[in-house]
């Protein structure tokens, strides 16, 4: 079966569940937001701001070509700007942490890129899917309505950070405590919602499986090379490069899967690509920040980065 053809069959109560557990990741990110990291980012923008564009102008632009240059279904294309367009997850500090990265500046950029994507990414599926003759056709066959995207990005996104946030500010040692409790529980019941969900629609995804992996596997190296190399053409430190590569490469995805399912009637390409992104990025990016401890290791070097971002940006001076 052409795999534009495949939807993969989810019910409404496995999509609640899905939003629940996607508000959880993203309530374990606002826990770890402070007032400070907004602050640290009015006093020097530009490294901050060059992340976001990094994020919702670049890899978004790149991943439209990447999709052209392979001829892949339009199911798969449009499912490769979606994760483009998806806010970075919190698993992005982590990696960052572990590759001896700017913590700070990573932190900074996940917080901020989140309250963006609530505005700006039902606009920004529109627009790069527009430019692909195949995905437009799909968008129009779907009719998207971004209001309502807007509304279930609000939701998943808007509401936890208007929960966690003050809830950090106002009990920092319990929500301290909280906080990986909550990270760790969210992350394990979406890998466990991918992999059961997947599972139990794979017969018809099964002789597509082969092109999924090596689309997601080269899409998932060029947004970390479009990070890593955004950062490096303006001169930013080396521990700066890291935080973006992982920020423009650890997307969440689960954002991503819980819209295909809402809005695209679970379209076989498109999930499949969000969903096996989850578990890959990981992967490649736990891979990764061994290779940069490893290198730093015989380099003599140790620990991490975790400046201001007035310091990354001091650094490209």
């Amino acid at each position: 079966m052409p795999l534009d053809d495949v939807v993969l069959n989810f019910t409404p109560g496995s999509l609640i569940l899905l939003n629940v557990v996607l508000a959880v990741i993203i309530l374990g990110i606002a826990l770890e937001v402070r007032p400070a990291d907004f602050r640290a980012v009015a006093r020097s923008p530009k490294a901050v701001l060059l992340g976001i564009a990094a994020q919702y102008l670049v890899l978004p632009a790149v991943t439209v070509g990447l999709a052209l240059l392979l001829r892949v279904p339009a199911s798969i294309a449009l499912g490769m700007i979606l994760v483009a367009c998806c806010p970075p997850g919190g698993i992005s500090n982590v990696l960052t942490h572990r590759a001896h990265g700017n913590v700070a500046l990573s932190a900074s950029m996940t917080a901020v890129s989140n309250l963006v994507a609530i505005a700006v990414m039902p606009l920004n599926v529109a627009l790069w899917a527009g430019l692909n003759p195949a995905t437009a056709g799909l968008m129009r066959d779907f009719s998207l309505n971004r209001w309502e995207m807007l509304v279930q990005v609000l939701l998943i996104i808007g509401v936890p950070f208007a929960v966690g946030m003050p809830l950090a500010r106002r009990f920092p040692d319990l929500t301290g405590r909280l906080r990986p409790w909550v990270q760790r529980i969210g992350l394990v019941a979406l890998l466990v919602f991918i992999i059961s969900g997947t599972a139990s629609n794979l017969g018809p995804l099964r002789e597509h499986l082969g092109t999924i992996f090596l689309v997601v596997l080269l899409h998932d190296a060029v947004a970390l090379a479009v990070g890593y190399w955004t950062a490096a053409a303006v001169r930013l430190d080396e521990p700066s490069r890291r935080a973006f590569a992982f920020e423009v490469g650890a997307r969440n995805t689960g954002l991503g899967l819980g819209l295909t399912l809402t809005f695209f009637a679970g379209l076989g390409g498109m999930a499949m690509v969000t969903a096996w992104w989850g578990i890959w990025d990981i992967l490649a990016g736990v891979l990764l920040a061994a290779w940069w401890r490893r290198r730093d290791a015989r380099a003599g070097k140790t620990g991490d980065k975790t400046g201001t971002p007035a310091a990354a940006g001091e650094a490209g001076q």
